[in-house]
């Protein structure tokens, strides 16, 4: 980590571990890592001067996207697929930036869910990974698991997570961990899900020793009470949000201001972002709503303002887009 020690994810983490955590310590990340989960879809909707949808965006149209929010500087990580970090850092994107380069170490078949035609996600998540840690384009990485309640499955998957870790070690690359809720049915109540989460996270992470253990975790947020036993478990381990789907905006923002307040300390967030309408503006909204500087509804209403003023056109109308549509966000919402 010592050559981007400059970045605003170093210095973050380093007083949150600390537990100096202060207002403006909350880290954003953009995961535009989604073209490790399907294929030409995947890089998001292209958008005309009037943020009509025109189409698909290529490749090329999508790393410009990562360029400009690397050069807006108000995220703390840009997370993307090994090859696409690999032609950011080669073309200079990251010299000088404050913004922590990231890559996605492994792409387990339950993240296999953009395939047209594809029913990768109706079966039970098996480890699988295309990234060489030998060729890491960077000195961070993500690494996901997915615990479904069956030992043979659970003991594969831990497996592969322990050779990732030896590797990993070999190579001078440190990993976070994202742990995805299971993809499938595992016979366990909805409610009880965050818990059975917790305990598998706590479980697989008690045998590993600080040279081991990841940097931070990224958990689907199952609810206020879920998110603060995790927390609080052991403050050494720093914890973050997983975007998940797409949502309002105010989804979003809630989300962020929700997992500030009950413990987490960062939110990494792909199709959120991905789907706005303006990226940029969407983003200095959520830096906002991280700090307390804005209330999420407050926030909707300025992006939506934002909007008007750059003369583009909102996929929601307001009303609607003020709207809390994702169940486990109405529990708590302020």
């Amino acid at each position: 980590m010592t050559a981007f020690s400059h970045t605003r994810y170093a210095e973050k983490i380093a007083r949150i571990r600390a537990g100096d955590y202060r207002t403006g310590d909350f880290m954003i990340a953009d995961a535009k890592d989604a073209d490790m989960s399907g294929g030409i879809l995947t890089t998001g909707r292209r958008r005309d001067a009037g943020g009509r949808v025109s189409g698909n965006r290529t490749r090329a149209e999508f790393l410009d996207q990562m360029r400009a929010l690397i050069a807006q500087d108000v995220v703390d990580i840009m997370l993307g697929s090994a090859g696409n970090i690999d032609l950011l850092a080669g073309s200079g994107a990251f010299t000088g930036s404050a913004v922590m380069p990231a890559f996605r170490g492994n792409d387990t078949t339950d993240v296999w869910g953009v395939i047209r035609g594809g029913r990768y996600r109706e079966t039970a998540s098996l480890p699988f990974r295309s990234a060489s840690l030998r060729h890491a384009p960077a000195p961070l990485c993500l690494y996901s698991i997915t615990f479904m309640n069956d030992a043979a499955a659970d003991a594969a998957a831990l497996a592969a997570y322990a050779a990732f870790r030896a590797e990993a070690e070999a190579e001078g690359v440190r990993h976070f961990l994202e742990v995805f809720n299971p993809n499938i049915d595992i016979g366990i109540a909805e409610a009880d899900l965050g818990a059975f989460v917790n305990d598998c996270i706590t479980r697989a992470l008690a045998g590993l020793t600080r040279t081991e253990r990841p940097e931070f975790l990224k958990v689907a947020y199952n609810g206020p009470a879920a998110l603060e036993e995790l927390a609080a478990h052991d403050p050494s381990m720093v914890v973050g949000v997983l975007g998940g789907g797409g949502g309002t905006h105010r989804d979003t923002f809630e989300l962020v201001a929700q997992a500030e307040r009950h413990g987490g300390r960062l939110a990494l967030f792909g199709r959120k972002i991905n789907m706005a309408e303006d990226q940029l503006a969407f983003i200095s909204w959520m830096r906002r709503v991280a700090d307390g500087a804005v209330a999420p509804a407050e926030a909707v209403r300025g992006y939506h303002a934002d909007l008007r003023s750059a003369g583009k056109i909102s996929d929601r109308d307001l009303d609607s887009d003020l709207q809390i549509t994702e169940t486990v966000l109405k529990i708590a919402a302020a």
